[in-house]
This record gives C-alpha cells, structure tokens and sequence, in this order.
C-alpha cells in the first residue's frame, strides 16, 4: 500500500508537465527580452528539487505509517469514507493544514532555515516553484498528523496534499497579472504569491496560503500586490551564490553563528523559535517590527 501510494504522488507525476512549462516561460521571456531567467539560477532550484526529495524519502515513508496507525485508531474511520463530502471536507481541511505549516516556516527561525532556499532565488517563475525547501521535508507532515484522527485514510490525505501541490506551481509566474476579483477574493493567485516571494517590507511575511487565499484574510496575513510598489524578489540580505549548497545551508551557518554568539539559554532559544530577524544584541528587524517601523 506505502509503495503504491509513492508511485502515484501527483507532485512526482507531474514533473515532467513542471519541465515543459518553465522550457515555454523561458522560451517566451527570452524572446520578449524579459528579465525573468536565468540558467545558473534555474539550475540551482532544480537541484534543490532533488535534494527535498531524497530528504524526504524517509519521513514521508514513517509519516505513512504512522498515518495509517492513527487511522486505525480514530472512532471516525468508519464514517469518514470517500463520499463527495469527505473529498471536499478534506480539502478544506488539508489546505487550512498547509496555511499553518507555511506560516509556522516563516515566523520560527528554525523551520525557516528548511524554507529559506525557496525564497532564496531573485526571480519569479516556474523555476523558482521547484526550489523546495529541503530542510523543511524532516518536519512537515508532523502538521497533518491531525488529519487521519479525524478518520480520513492516508491514501486519501496524500492525494489531497499532491493536489494542493499541483495548484501552488501554477501560481510562480510573473506571466499572468491579476485576474477578475471574486478569483482574487477567494484563490491563491500568482499575483497573491507574487506577494508572498516579495523582500519589500510591506510584503515580508505575508499570503501564506496554498490553494485558497482566505486563511490569510481571516488570521490578518494577507497584502494585496501593488501597483505603486512593485515586488523585489529575494530576500533582505540575498546570498548571491547558485552553488547548491550554499542555497540550501546558508541560514543554517547563519543561525549557528548568532547561537554561539548568544550569552544565555533564553537568547538561544529565542534564535531557534522567534522569528527570523531577532537579536539579542542588535537591531529587530522581524517583519511585523520592521512594519511597525515603516508606518511611524
């Protein structure tokens, strides 16, 4: 049954269909003369792709297991089939999951350190979504592990999870401007994760959500992309380097360094669990005080 559910991963079936798309994007910026690639970058994200998934071998095949063993403890397994509601129910619930785990490797250092290579590239595009966070593969499915108590099978959960996926590729594209707004009110877009890779200020921090957009309106994340502020891709402090290692362990160093730095336990610990920016001994540059800044 786990191999059975590996082979039919959408996230793995569909990289052949993510190859093309970025071959035609990159095709079009070229030939329009668009700032939007560039090889050494592309290259980088795609190693970052394999390396997510050679990490993520191992979790994902005890996260199986232990989904399928709380399943079978759930008092729901019985009345939670593969009815039309229960399909839709789980989405719903999976994409809330998705919002939580986004949001928790943006605003705790250490989950931001396994996310940070997605962000680390200076462009938007196709690419740009197979820069997966490798770090991050360890940790993640400790967020659905609350699913299959609810009674939904893990065949159920994964194919969920590879649909949610699937959609978020679609949204890395500078190619597609804002679309009619009842989609904007209610759907990740790309102009929404436009937002989402900004550096700006305004940006940092925000529109975490992976098929629907409403998390984010409800629990006061969201920012609207705009016109007179355009998105600067990358990070506050970019790494200029494409070498692979560097993308995937440069917060890693850097937060072992402010750890050896720190005087206290309490300091080191808050570098491991606050959100990226604190320090103990300089300026507070965590985005919600960098917003608070910006608006005096």
């Amino acid at each position: 049954m786990v191999e059975e559910l590996l082979q039919d991963d959408l996230s793995l079936l569909a990289v052949p269909l993510y190859l093309a798309a970025i071959l035609l994007e990159a095709w079009h910026a070229r030939r329009h003369q668009l700032n939007r690639y560039r090889f050494s970058d592309t290259l980088a994200s795609l190693s970052m792709l394999l390396a997510s998934a050679i990490v993520e071998l191992l979790p994902r095949l005890l996260a199986l297991a232990i989904f399928f063993q709380l399943h079978e403890l759930s008092p729901l397994k019985d009345a939670i089939g593969r009815q039309w509601w229960a399909w839709l129910l789980l989405f719903l619930l999976d994409d809330f999951t998705y919002y939580w785990f986004h949001r928790a490797n943006h605003e705790v250092r250490l989950l931001w350190a396994g996310h940070v290579n997605h962000h680390s590239s200076r462009y938007l595009n196709f690419g740009t979504a197979l820069r997966q966070g490798v770090g991050e593969r360890v940790h993640k499915f400790l967020f659905w592990l609350w699913l299959p108590l609810l009674g939904f099978d893990p065949a159920m959960i994964i194919i969920v999870i590879g649909i949610n996926l699937f959609y978020q590729f679609w949204v890395h594209t500078q190619a597609v401007g804002k679309l009619h707004p009842w989609i904007e009110a209610v759907f990740n877009t790309p102009s929404h994760h436009r937002v989402h890779h900004g550096s700006n200020v305004r940006y940092l921090d925000r529109n975490h959500g992976g098929v629907l957009i409403i998390w984010d309106r409800l629990f006061g994340t969201f920012s609207e992309e705009r016109d007179d502020e355009p998105v600067v891709y990358g990070l506050t402090s970019n790494i200029d380097s494409d070498n692979p290692w560097t993308v995937l362990s440069h917060e890693y160093r850097a937060m072992g360094c402010d750890l050896r730095r720190a005087t206290t336990w309490r300091d080191r610990l808050r570098y491991l669990l606050l959100a990226p920016g604190w320090s103990h001994d300089g300026p507070d540059k965590r985005a919600s005080i960098l917003r608070l800044s910006a608006k005096n």
